[in-house]
């Protein structure tokens, strides 16, 4: 089992090496989604817990490539960590969310987010908190979540102290 992340690693390459080549030659719909979705993880974060044992983590996964992917789970040392989603302004736990090719998925507070759930310990501000994402098609990604004020809003403007 240890060389098949490897192996899965070089024929993603590989696709996509081969996708780039001839794509006006051919006119099979496989041909397109071998080359799978492009993720890139950016904008983590988790606010500092005002609990001992829950905490939420935002992030956005961007998918750059050619076919849809989905979030099947996140895991992390430092707890349980469960997906949701709010729809109506209702918060549920979903088992899966998709990220569409060349489009975003954004957990952000008040819409999707991470729950954390029994830590082991409460995160600080200035620390970081580990999570693998794992994904129906993609290999699993490792993120840092940085642990920000409690009132930290991701913003463009700066606002005084």
């Amino acid at each position: 089992m240890k060389g098949r992340p490897a192996l899965a690693a070089v024929t993603l390459i590989g696709a996509l090496v081969l996708a780039g080549c001839g794509d006006s030659d051919t006119d099979s719909g496989s041909d397109s989604s071998a080359a799978g979705a492009e993720l890139s993880v950016g904008a983590a974060y988790i606010p500092q817990p005002v609990s001992d044992s829950m905490a939420a983590g935002f992030l956005t996964i961007t998918n750059k490539g050619d076919a849809e992917d989905e979030l099947t789970s996140v895991t992390s040392e430092a707890g349980d960590v469960t997906v949701h989603e709010t729809v109506d302004g209702t918060m549920q736990e979903v088992d899966r969310l998709p990220i569409p090719a060349h489009g975003q998925l954004v957990f952000k507070s008040g819409g999707n987010h991470l729950m954390f759930e029994k830590l082991k310990q409460q995160p600080k501000q200035g620390q970081t908190v580990s999570v693998e994402l794992h994904f129906a098609h993609s290999d699993p990604v490792m993120v840092e979540l940085p642990v920000k004020a409690a009132t930290y809003q991701p913003t463009t403007q700066h606002s005084g102290h």
